[in-house]
């Protein structure tokens, strides 16, 4: 398979990946997600809704996928083992028998009824419903200038959501996931997000690149090996073994942020779709508390309760510069790799200075539920200015420091 190159933008809270489907292309602009297979985007400008996203009502303005209007688009048929993937199906008939089919038609593998409408649910409590939908994708490859067209690629057209106001694409493991379907699951890919400075701003872009050039002249990266959770096959997991504030105070680390129980809980989670990194609460706690046995500054509960963060300090600003004097948050992954977190991707401002002090808080949660599914997440706040490398003919995940503005420069990416 060729390679692809696309822009992404850093958008709220994940970054948007420009997804361009039917003929003649229609654009979207979707979250990027590796903790999730299913790509789906909004459908029918007049019927799409989406529950519970108070906070996203300009969402309801955002375009909609027409089918009518792509002389390429057709529905996936109930045969199709992609249906019966995103039906999560043992049995292949299931599906068939779902949209009516008689026995005899089922044994015989001949059933042209369409896939039976489906619902697909997200780790974080969201929930989309739609059909299979099959149409042509257009993509950028190696060169910017150059597009490549895949038909017949598999996403969802979705009408009702429930907390999911915006689309996905799907950088899972799974059969429906774009990298499965596009052949890149042999090679790997990988992106550098930019800060969230830059916001909204489309022309300062992340750069997404997905196969042998994702991998190709990164020897000298630090890599770890992927974890495979008995639970989770699809997704990506790594092994966390220790934390370290500035230079000499270690966070023990429990042993299951690094091995999976015997129902497959535990690990590591990266995942481009969360915005802060999740860590269990006990272990929360201890790096709270190596935190502030190193700051003097003084802490805002005001900001704390309001904004949900546990550790918040107002940070005197001098000559425009409201940087501060923050320790090193370091994390220690299996095989000897340590990724020094850039300190923006650690305190983030809250407000805007006032009286020359500006109040920045730690961006690090913990978990909701320690006891199902992954024991962490490594989310896309603290990936950022890192090029992260899924090297997936290895098994193992790589880590880069770098400047992502540079790096996408170096792709063509930013507009002059």
């Amino acid at each position: 398979m060729l390679d692809m190159l696309e822009p992404l933008i850093e958008h709220r809270d994940g970054y948007l990946f420009p997804l361009k489907l039917g003929t003649p292309p229609q654009v979207f602009q979707v979250y990027m997600d590796t903790g999730s297979d299913l790509t789906w985007v909004p459908c029918w400008n007049l019927t799409f809704d989406c529950m519970n996203c108070d906070d996203y009502r300009i969402y309801k303005l955002m375009a909609s996928f027409s089918p009518s209007l792509s002389s390429s688009s057709h529905r996936d048929l109930c045969g199709s083992p992609l249906c019966s993937n995103v039906h999560s199906s043992d049995n292949p008939y299931d599906t068939c028998a779902e949209a009516g089919c008689s026995l005899s038609i089922l044994l015989k593998g001949t059933c042209p009824r369409p896939c039976p409408s489906f619902s697909y649910t997200y780790g974080g409590g969201g929930v989309v419903t739609g059909i299979l939908t099959r149409d042509t994708l257009r993509f950028h490859g190696g060169d910017t200038g150059v597009l490549r067209d895949v038909t017949n690629f598999c996403f969802g057209c979705v009408g009702t959501t429930y907390r999911e106001p915006i689309g996905i694409v799907g950088f899972g493991r799974g059969s429906l996931s774009l990298p499965s379907q596009l052949g890149f699951l042999n090679k790997g890919f990988s992106h550098c997000f930019l800060g969230f400075q830059f916001a909204n701003n489309p022309n300062m872009t992340s750069p997404l690149v997905m196969g042998d050039l994702a991998i190709s002249c990164k020897d000298h990266f630090k890599y770890t090996p992927m974890l495979r959770s008995p639970m989770f096959p699809n997704y990506y997991y790594i092994g966390l073994e220790a934390i370290v504030v500035g230079n000499n105070v270690s966070i023990e680390v429990p042993s299951n942020l690094k091995a999976f129980d015997s129902q497959g809980n535990g690990g590591l989670l990266i995942d481009s779709g969360t915005t802060y990194t999740q860590l269990p609460r006990p272990l929360h706690i201890r790096l709270l508390s190596g935190i502030q046995s190193k700051m003097a500054y003084q802490r805002s509960s005001k900001f704390e309760k309001r904004t949900g963060f546990e550790l918040c300090y107002k940070v005197p600003c001098s000559k425009n510069s409201c940087i501060g004097d923050f320790p090193s948050i370091t994390l220690h992954f299996v095989k000897d790799v340590k990724l020094v977190l850039p300190k923006e991707n650690c305190f983030y401002a809250m407000a805007a200075p006032v009286n020359n002090h500006v109040v920045k808080c730690l961006l690090f949660q913990s978990m909701e539920d320690e006891t199902y599914g992954p024991a962490g997440v490594l989310g896309n706040f603290q990936q950022q200015n890192v090029e992260v490398v899924y090297d997936l003919e290895k098994e193992r995940i790589g880590f880069h420091p770098m400047d992502c503005a540079s790096s996408a420069a170096s792709h063509g990416l930013l507009e002059k």
